[in-house]
């Protein structure tokens, strides 16, 4: 009898994403299986369990997914289920806490994109604000374009969490070779005037950036913004904009909406799904990976 396709799935909350059992079965895997309300320590036991259950061939056919609401916690857990492996007996490992990687990956990517095809330029050397940025997404999205050479701050309503936030992006994820910092949401309207670049990444259905925010911001490029509920998190940008320029501004900005964004963040994560189906080594997956296939989808897009 042939063994079928099984994705373990573990979240520390609880209740697993139903968006990540879709994307898991549509990407090809037969059987997606949860757990939920893991303790990190619980981690260990799970991995192990399933490894020495199956055959070296069936392991093939074998995945585990980290999900939950917390990204430090999320690759604390990717690492403790990659150590608990014991080769030969191995299989690929994918971490996306609340869809964060993925859609951080998308956004960053979409608004690489913008900068090259509208403004002939990179995110080296830009000045970029994460509003909202204490989150999933705004922590992940800040860590991938620091590591693409952007000047990161992140933006919060309470000054100490930002910094600690940024300290960890800094330290935990870009592992000290990046410099992520920090702001108040008070002194918005004083960063604004250096920024390049705007993500809003923030709950939704407030609106971070006003139209006279835009307006006000000499060198603004590009505002990307993973809210689809109304209000916008920017103003004048769609859910459905993809490059579209944003009413207001003197500077000529464009605009990339939740909708855009979340096509590049669909895509990501049904690629990466995907990859762990049909590598032949185990493979560990987190933001860095995602980045990278998001970029390679916009770039195969474009042709």
């Amino acid at each position: 009898m042939e063994k079928p396709f099984i994705l373990h799935m573990l979240t520390t909350a609880k209740n697993l994403s139903p968006f990540d059992v879709n994307m898991a079965l549509d990407a090809g895997w037969v059987s997606a299986i949860p757990y939920t309300n893991v303790e990190p320590s619980e981690v260990q036991g799970l991995v192990q369990d399933a490894i020495f259950s199956r055959s070296l061939k069936s392991l093939k056919k074998t995945g585990i997914f980290i999900g939950g609401r917390d990204t430090k916690q999320a690759m604390d857990m990717l690492k403790a289920a990659q150590h608990a492996m014991v080769p030969p007996f191995e299989v690929s490992v994918f971490a996306d806490p609340s869809g964060a990687f993925t859609t951080a990956a998308g956004m960053v990517a979409a608004v690489e994109k913008e900068l090259g095809d509208k403004f002939n330029t990179t995110l080296e050397g830009k000045n970029i604000l994460a509003l909202g940025g204490t989150g999933p997404v705004g922590q992940a999205a800040a860590v991938i374009a620091a590591q693409a050479g952007a000047n990161v701050r992140i933006i919060g309503r309470q000054l100490e969490k930002a910094q600690n936030i940024a300290d960890m992006c800094s330290d935990e994820f870009g592992d000290g070779k990046i410099k992520v910092t920090a702001g108040a949401d008070a002194d918005k309207a004083e960063y604004i005037k250096t920024a390049d670049v705007v993500f809003a990444t923030g709950a939704a259905g407030i609106e971070l950036l006003s139209a006279a925010l835009i307006a006000s911001a000499p060198q603004l490029k590009v505002a990307a913004d993973v809210n689809a509920v109304p209000p916008a998190g920017i103003a004048g940008v769609s859910a459905f904009d993809n490059g579209t320029a944003i009413a207001g501004s003197n500077s000529g900005a464009v605009g990339i909406g939740a909708l855009a964004i979340g096509n590049v963040k669909y895509q990501t994560q049904n690629r990466l799904l995907k990859m762990m189906l049909e590598t032949d080594k185990p493979v560990y997956l987190h933001f860095e990976h995602a980045f990278a296939v998001a970029r390679a989808y916009i770039q195969s897009s474009a042709k």
